[in-house]
């Protein structure tokens, strides 16, 4: 399903906004994580995807792979060291730790006593243990029952201690407040709810590293760009650096989410932060969530231009086409979340009426951001047929050929 959101308006950034989340302090996240070897050196590669392009009538798809930004496997690795980095700052003025040697793990002694917690999908927890492991804080991961066995130890690996409910995601959110409350611990979600907006914004303020690479990278700028739901960080993340940096010329947003999880859509039909509709549970695993972030909101109310919903099986057929690649388009190993704003692209090329009303055709310039790789590889092999393994040896294979 396709919303026009009636509240987008194109202005210039509003000040407001700016005191939240800006550009300037998007910058300051990126020049900290150049400090922390959980993350590959450099910037992740921006693919341009002449052959689909071609196929779903646009002028120029370009892919963000976020797969590439650590071993870790997604765009997570960015916002949950920051968050983490900043809240040791705020907790303890007294020691004026230094930020890159706290990313080094130099303060780890004066930490150990130190406990952070939060509820995950899998990604972003798998990056708040790695982050706490390099730092020398304890950190408890609280995991729900659609959660794979292989994302719990990919977290685990990382020294988190994990807690399972038998609910969903939205109900690991309040058993991880709930055990912060009786233990003294601290919650470092990256949704936020009354009362809890510094460390969510936070955590999307480290997402701006994505926009500046790639606003380095492809000077000229898009007229597209599909962003992924979730809770909304993400997507706030990214259209508030754009907005910011070209004001009322930015570029036209749409945000996309499972059906089952459409808690944006819902919020944008209600004009405020709102609950999904369905069952929450999608194999977008990354987009399984159920409750708007009332912060994030705050930007996507007034910038995202279109809401979109579609099913697991366009995401799965996505995953696919992705990873086989073509003569001129690099074959990309995608998770699941990952490929939302291509389904959703694809679902569009197959509904003129739709493709107008967002001005897509020959001329439009398109950004994707693949926030995912195979970050649980059994589930990856079994939807797209194949191992990522396999699916990098081809990449490999073409890009020798280039």
């Amino acid at each position: 399903m396709l919303l026009a959101n009636r509240n987008a308006s194109r202005i210039p950034y509003p000040d407001d906004l700016r005191e939240i989340m800006s550009i300037a302090t998007a910058h300051q996240s990126r020049d900290w994580l150049a400090h922390w070897s959980g993350l590959n050196r450099g910037a992740t590669p921006l693919y341009n995807l002449p052959d689909l392009a071609a196929e779903l009538g646009v002028g120029q798809l370009l892919v963000k792979d976020e797969s590439q930004r650590s071993s870790l496997g997604s765009f997570k690795a960015l916002g949950a060291p920051i968050a983490l980095v900043r809240l040791i700052l705020r907790r303890f003025p007294e020691h004026n730790f230094n930020v890159a040697a706290l990313l080094r793990g130099e303060h780890a002694e004066a930490l150990a006593g130190f406990t952070v917690i939060s509820a995950t999908d899998g990604n972003h927890g798998r990056a708040l243990a790695a982050a706490a492991q390099t730092l020398g804080c304890r950190c408890v991961i609280v995991l729900h029952a659609n959660v794979s066995v292989e994302r719990e130890q990919a977290i685990a690996d990382y020294g988190a201690e994990i807690v399972r409910i038998s609910g969903n995601y939205d109900e690991s959110v309040e058993e991880a407040a709930a055990l912060a409350f009786r233990n003294g611990w601290l919650v470092v979600s990256d949704t936020s709810y009354d009362g809890y907006e510094e460390i969510p914004r936070d955590v999307m303020q480290g997402y701006g590293t994505i926009a500046a690479e790639i606003v380095e990278a492809h000077a000229q700028g898009f007229t597209h760009v599909f962003l992924q739901g979730g809770v909304g960080g993400l997507a706030a993340g990214i259209a508030s650096y754009l907005w910011e940096l070209h004001g009322e010329q930015r570029p036209t947003f749409v945000v996309v989410e499972p059906a089952q999880a459409d808690c944006l859509y819902q919020s944008a039909l209600a004009g405020r932060a709102a609950k999904a509709s369905g069952s929450v549970d999608s194999v977008m695993a990354g987009l399984a969530c159920g409750e708007t972030s009332p912060l994030a909101w705050k930007f996507l109310q007034p910038s995202v231009d279109f809401f979109m919903t579609l099913h697991d099986d366009d995401a799965v057929l996505v995953m696919r086409r992705l990873a086989a690649g073509s003569e001129r388009d690099i074959p990309l190993e995608a998770g699941e979340s990952a490929v939302a704003g291509l389904a959703a692209l694809q679902r569009l090329a197959r509904a003129p009426q739709q493709a107008a009303e967002l001005g897509l055709g020959a001329g439009s310039r398109v950004l994707l951001i693949s926030t995912e790789g195979a970050t649980a590889p059994g589930v990856y092999a079994e939807l797209v047929g194949e191992s990522a393994e396999s699916v990098l040896a081809r990449q490999r294979e073409w890009l020798a050929g280039v």
